[in-house]
């Protein structure tokens, strides 16, 4: 558990929402999406608006400025005119705390090559 950092109470992020923490130094989005909870960049790789200011639909965090929609458990990104995917964090939750691994679980890619 040292690397992860506690970033509040599990009902403190709604159910099928997003909220952002700055966590090590970044701006990171938590989804609670049916009670499995996520971790991914808050900011849309296209022009930096945030993500957990946006609405979920499904399983998509969708950009409250231009409609780009990344896929949260992935951090792939599914729709123009973001082309860059999100970083993806492993998130824990023990008891009623949620914390998270600052460190990015997954590489960034493009949706195109």
């Amino acid at each position: 558990m040292s690397d992860y950092v506690r970033v509040g109470r599990a009902d403190e992020i709604p159910n099928n929402r997003g909220k952002a923490f700055e966590v090590a130094g970044r701006r990171i989005a938590v989804y609670n999406l049916n009670g499995s909870f996520y971790a991914i960049d808050d900011t849309c790789t296209h022009e930096e608006a945030s993500l957990a200011a946006g609405p979920v639909m499904g399983e998509m965090a969708v950009c409250p400025r231009h409609g780009s929609r990344f896929h949260i458990p992935t951090g792939q990104v599914r729709s123009l005119p973001a082309v860059h995917n999100v970083a993806v964090y492993e998130v824990r939750v023990e008891g009623d705390e949620v914390y998270v691994n600052p460190t990015p679980k997954v590489r960034t890619g493009r949706i195109h090559g």
